[in-house]
């Protein structure tokens, strides 16, 4: 952590296995981040990652997608939801959800979302397979602002790995995976330390506008 780092309250939503949400619960037991998880939300009852939560002593919410209309209805619940724990920062770990502009104006430019590519090539998904079928030879993950447009918020950090001739989905996905986990919990860092602005619908890093995403060598 650095020495002018706080502990910001942080909520981190998930839907699935929460290996992300791991990174961070250990990144913070090490010492390494500076913030407070106050809760855990997810949009599925039976997400592993909400065991994680249990086994940290973190607080878990569920709310359930499934139980609502349309997006705008359980976005709303979600910020509800949210509201009670007064979080200064959103972090999405494998939320499967695209946000509305409810949620993500009331918490702009406090939300970190992590897409596993190269933005901003391969927004969306499926990403591994389709690296491999376009014969790309890199891939990796980009940590990024979330506003309004899918996989479009300005991007803050990326890590690069590369793509073997004899790599399946599965096997790209590992390695950049394990990237994830180290690059993820390092942009929060930033964001704690307050280092990392959002600023005029752009990503500020020591006072300084970023034109392009930081590189993981760059950073460790």
């Amino acid at each position: 952590m650095t020495q002018n780092s706080r502990q910001v309250s942080t909520a981190i939503l998930i839907s699935g296995s929460g290996t992300n949400l791991q990174a961070f619960i250990d990144a913070t037991r090490d010492g390494l981040l500076d913030l407070s998880i106050v809760v855990v939300v997810s949009n599925r009852a039976d997400a592993y990652g909400l065991m994680r939560a249990v086994d940290a002593g973190i607080t878990t919410e569920c709310v359930q997608n499934k139980d609502y209309p349309n997006r705008a209805a359980f976005d709303e619940a979600l910020v509800d939801t949210l509201e009670k724990y007064e979080p200064e920062l959103l972090i999405l770990a494998g939320f499967m959800r695209i946000l509305t502009a409810t949620l993500v104006q009331r918490y702009d430019g406090k939300i970190l979302n992590i897409h596993p590519a190269l933005l901003p090539n391969y927004p969306g998904l499926n990403t591994h397979q389709r690296v491999i079928d376009a014969g790309e030879k890199w891939h990796g993950s980009t940590v990024h602002f979330v506003t309004e447009e899918l996989d479009a918020g300005p991007s803050i950090l990326q890590g690069r790995v590369p793509v073997f001739a004899n790599d399946t989905a599965d096997m790209l996905s590992a390695r950049v995976q394990a990237i994830e986990h180290k690059i993820y919990p390092q942009a929060a860092a930033l964001f704690t330390s307050g280092r990392l602005e959002y600023k005029n619908g752009k990503s500020w890093l020591d006072g300084v506008q970023l034109d392009k995403p930081v590189q993981y060598d760059d950073v460790f």
